[in-house]
């Protein structure tokens, strides 16, 4: 199986890091191949501008669908972006690994996924949902989170962390045609011990070992 990592977290030391590690070895001690964009070490930018492109659709008004879709059809596509959108296309499986922030996903990672995540190349003429471009693949978000796990729950001061991750699974990854796994999620890293973290790392390399037997989980529409 051909598996990409997306990841960004601001410290290389973080328990983070050490998941993007445990994965990298995991996968490719049980065969896999994989790659992975370290959107930290890359220096991506999150902001999208014509900077996302070699070519020019209308030089007066930028819109960038737009510019996107006239982008799709003369391979005008800034390098950097190229490659993420030849890395999408590339892998079986995709695996977003960052920290939950406010709800969501860091800024640089949802500007990866602002600017990658291209009409006309990746969405759109009718390819989405059922219909996306990246039918067939898996995507599986992988974080973290400040809290622990009592506060994600349904009565939880937070509230369900299915709730807080549906504009991603069903908004990000399944528009675009990706079949959704079930997030590795552990909480509150820096709330637990050094033991607790090593069972956690312990725990997510043992799934990624069997993933290809993983069955998606139901996101809903609602």
């Amino acid at each position: 199986m051909k598996v990409l990592i997306v990841y960004w977290h601001p410290e290389p030391q973080s328990f983070n890091h050490a998941m993007l590690e445990t994965a990298e070895k995991a996968l490719r001690d049980a065969g896999h191949e994989v790659q992975v964009s370290d959107l930290l070490a890359m220096d991506f930018q999150a902001a999208s501008t014509r900077a996302n492109f070699t070519t020019v659709a209308d030089a007066g008004f930028f819109k960038q669908q737009a510019e996107e879709t006239h982008a799709t059809e003369v391979a005008g596509f800034a390098p950097e972006l190229e490659a993420e959108m030849a890395n999408m296309e590339w892998c079986d499986l995709m695996i977003m690994q960052f920290p939950l922030w406010w709800f969501g996903l860091p800024a640089v990672m949802k500007g990866w996924v602002d600017r990658v995540f291209a009409m006309g190349r990746i969405y759109g003429g009718g390819k989405i949902y059922e219909t996306g471009t990246m039918r067939g693949k898996q995507a599986m978000l992988s974080l973290t989170t400040g809290g622990l796990a009592p506060i994600y729950e349904s009565d939880g001061f937070n509230g369900d962390i299915n709730g807080i991750l549906r504009p991603i699974h069903r908004g990000i990854l399944q528009f675009v045609g990706f079949d959704v796994l079930a997030p590795e999620i552990v909480y509150g890293p820096a709330r637990i011990g050094d033991e607790e973290r090593r069972a956690a790392l312990a725990r997510y390399a043992e799934r990624l070992r069997a993933i290809e037997s993983e069955a998606p989980i139901e996101v809903g529409r609602y």
